[in-house]
């Protein structure tokens, strides 16, 4: 899941993206309205959070150039100003939820899940399976057969949720790097390879049956028939 931060205060913009990181989003900043909503309409996002004070453009007015070009990336809003009218005027404008600061992550990342949750019609998921591979979104472990996988680094874990909301179908390297990386990555790299490679170790090594597998010149892909 790709999720935008428009937030101007580093030390917040900080807290919020590295939370979202190791829950397995990839996270693109923007430090003030202008380049949060060139970002918006320029790539898609799974969700955005946007602080409503912003400098070059403010967050009220962000949502409501989003909503007049018919982007439609549930918003949650953030702000300091606690009145049930900034609450209003942040709705009306096109959010979708309001989050007052000072908040704990814990409630950001639970409204961001239901924002998403709601904008897909999914039923929320706590645990994945594709074959005898399980994947708990909440505990993040991951079990091949029973056995307990050894933990996985934050990027390993993205990917594999990735693959196996994807089972059987092959994704490319830029499905990968568009999932699991901000758009600051370098595409030049061979850091898809080197990450499937370590994924491949802890989940394919002691087990006689692969499940991730190479499709030369498409990508990869996870079979578990």
């Amino acid at each position: 899941m790709r999720l935008l931060l428009v937030e101007d205060d580093p030390t917040i913009a900080g807290f919020i993206a590295k939370g979202l990181k190791e829950a397995g989003f990839a996270v693109d900043h923007a430090s003030d309205g202008e380049a949060g909503f060139e970002l918006a309409v320029s790539h898609p996002f799974d969700a955005a959070i946007v602080d409503l004070m912003l400098p070059k453009l403010d967050g009220l007015t962000l949502i409501q150039r989003l909503r007049d070009r018919k982007i439609c990336t549930p918003v949650l809003s953030l702000s300091a100003k606690h009145s049930v009218d900034d609450r209003v005027k942040g709705l009306q404008a096109g959010g979708d939820d309001y989050l007052v600061k000072p908040f704990a992550f814990t409630e950001l990342l639970a409204r961001v899940r239901a924002l998403i949750r709601r904008s897909t019609g999914a039923a929320e998921t706590t645990r994945l399976t594709a074959g005898d591979l399980t994947l708990d979104l909440v505990a993040r472990r991951v079990a091949r057969a029973g056995r307990e996988i050894e933990p996985l680094r934050p990027r390993e874990f993205a990917l594999l949720e990735y693959l196996m909301r994807n089972a059987g179908r092959v994704v490319s390297k830029t499905m990968i790097l568009s999932h699991v990386w901000d758009y600051s990555f370098d595409p030049g790299t061979n850091v898809v390879d080197v990450l499937v490679f370590r994924l491949r170790e802890k989940i394919d090594r002691d087990f006689e049956r692969k499940l991730l597998h190479t499709v030369r010149g498409m990508g990869y892909v996870l079979r578990v028939d």
